[in-house]
């Protein structure tokens, strides 16, 4: 008999008792108490449960087969067992609905992550269930029924990609099947009850031109960027949690080659590269005894053995940045990376400190040469106030003068106040200056219009609701002298004290 034979006839629903409606029937809210609901719910799993578990082929049946067993069982479940509970279409749709979550899914967390406004997911114990929608968090009315619920949906997310989390382990990073980054951490760290987060990651983030569409941007940067991701430069891509570091990531790799090898390296796999030839390497952590774990470092020193053209690390934050300066400085330009800072300043000086955790006894200074001759272009992402993002620096390391590594500043992002409403005010500008890595990429045949890092360049967007159309009020929180009745004399004010 074939699987889906076996699944009809076992959950193949017997006659109904007389007088009951039948599956379909409209009938309004029977108003059952929420604690007796909740009890039938949890006989209804464990009943559930068990006879998943004495389906020997249940894995190997495919989803929709797997639904209407489902679906099928508990109605069955319904009318044989809790025939005394009035019940509408309505209450056992929901009932169906939160066991095949409980079951399959990942509970109440599934309504969230099928909400494509919703980035992140924060769970503050099994009451507090918070949300980022559009760069602001709001609480939600989601729960758990208690920690050990929560803990039984941390637990069926770190198995599914080998990870574990107990009390020897009691942190964990993960990741769900569509590619979100999940973090977990249970008690005795969590005082009030385990806690997770998960980061999510749009399908169809990783492209400039969405870039371009949010106003994270201007078109120039945009140019400026494709170019010097074609011309081969070395760029480190900063940031603080949540100003859109991965997704600036994505969508530079967008412009790498068909024709080049890639080897991206990551503590949890996020990376969504739309090349055909890339080889993704994922960290491990350490086994139950302590042993086995192999770190980035590990990764990068075993991916310059495997030819590669271009080295994406998903993130530095440890001695790997020692060696990707080696990679970057031996043949293997174009490479990219992101790490935590604030500023393009502040990125240096991080990649110094990650540097010394090597406890290579090296001068500060060497580490600075090796800096400033890996690195050409430091792109700094930042989230504003009123939670939008925006890429807030680019800016290009040219040399050192002296021990100090000299950086100029080629677009920035100035904030001038905030409207009525909370929104930021604020223009991309060109400070003026040229990029050193232009007669790179004339040589290389990549075409870069020189005009538009002039000082006056227009800040042309392509978002509906660009950052510096006209708001129709007078900016808030700008110094004296700036009470223009337009943002448009704002910038004007703003450019000719930059260039006096």
């Amino acid at each position: 008999m074939s699987i889906r034979d076996r699944l009809t006839k076992q959950s193949a629903p017997q006659s109904m008792p007389t007088g009951r409606p039948v599956m379909g029937q409209q009938r309004r809210s029977s108003g059952v108490d929420t604690a007796a609901m909740q009890e039938m719910k949890d006989k209804l799993h464990l009943m559930l449960i068990e006879k998943i578990n004495s389906i020997t082929d249940w894995q190997k049946i495919n989803d929709t087969e797997q639904n209407s067993f489902i679906k099928q069982f508990i109605e069955r479940r319904l009318e044989q067992d809790f025939s005394s509970t009035p019940l509408s279409t309505i209450e056992k749709d929901q009932i169906v609905q939160e066991i095949r979550q409980e079951v399959k899914g990942f509970g109440p967390l599934d309504p969230l992550l099928c909400d494509p406004s919703v980035s992140d997911i924060l769970v503050n114990g099994p009451n507090q269930v918070y949300v980022e929608v559009s760069g602001k968090l709001k609480k939600t009315n989601v729960h758990f029924k208690d920690n050990a619920h929560l803990m039984n949906i941390i637990e069926r997310i770190v198995s599914k990609v080998g990870r574990r989390i107990d009390e020897k382990s009691p942190m964990v990073d993960a990741r769900l099947p569509d590619g979100s980054r999940v973090n977990a951490v249970i008690p005795p760290l969590a005082i009030d009850g385990a806690s997770l987060s998960i980061r999510r990651f749009k399908a169809d983030a990783a492209t400039i031109q969405n870039l371009l569409t949010w106003g994270s941007m201007t078109v120039g940067m945009a140019e400026t960027l494709k170019a010097a991701v074609k011309a081969h430069l070395n760029i480190v891509i900063s940031g603080g949690t949540g100003a859109g570091k991965t997704t600036l990531l994505n969508s530079l790799s967008s412009q790498i080659p068909e024709d080049e090898r890639i080897v991206t390296i990551e503590d949890s796999a996020e990376l969504s590269l739309q090349q055909e030839h890339v080889v993704r390497l994922e960290t491990r952590p350490a086994n139950i005894e302590g042993t086995g774990a192999i770190t980035a470092r590990d990764l990068l020193i075993n991916s310059l053995r495997m030819r590669p053209d271009r080295v994406v690390i998903g993130e530095c934050r440890g001695a790997e940045a020692f060696d990707m300066l080696q990679a970057m400085n031996t043949g293997h330009d174009g490479s990219l990376t992101t790490l935590h800072a604030n500023t393009p300043r502040d990125a240096c000086a991080r990649l110094e400190t990650m540097c010394m955790y090597t406890g290579i006894d090296l001068p500060e200074k060497t580490i600075r040469q090796q800096i400033s001759s890996a690195v050409h272009l430091i792109i700094q992402a930042s989230r504003l106030t009123d939670g939008s993002r925006r890429v807030t620096y680019i800016s290009e390391i040219t040399g050192m003068e002296g021990a100090i590594i000299t950086i100029q500043d080629i677009f920035k992002w100035e904030q001038y106040g905030l409207d009525e409403n909370g929104r930021v005010i604020g223009c991309h500008v060109s400070t003026g200056v040229r990029p050193k890595f232009g007669d790179k990429c004339k040589a290389k045949g990549i075409k870069l219009p020189l005009e538009i890092f002039d000082a006056n360049a227009p800040a042309v967007y392509l978002c509906k609701n660009p950052p510096n159309e006209k708001m129709g009020t007078k900016a808030k929180g700008g110094s004296s002298g700036e009470d223009s009745d337009s943002l448009d004399d704002i910038i004007r004010q703003r450019k000719a004290s930059r260039f006096k």
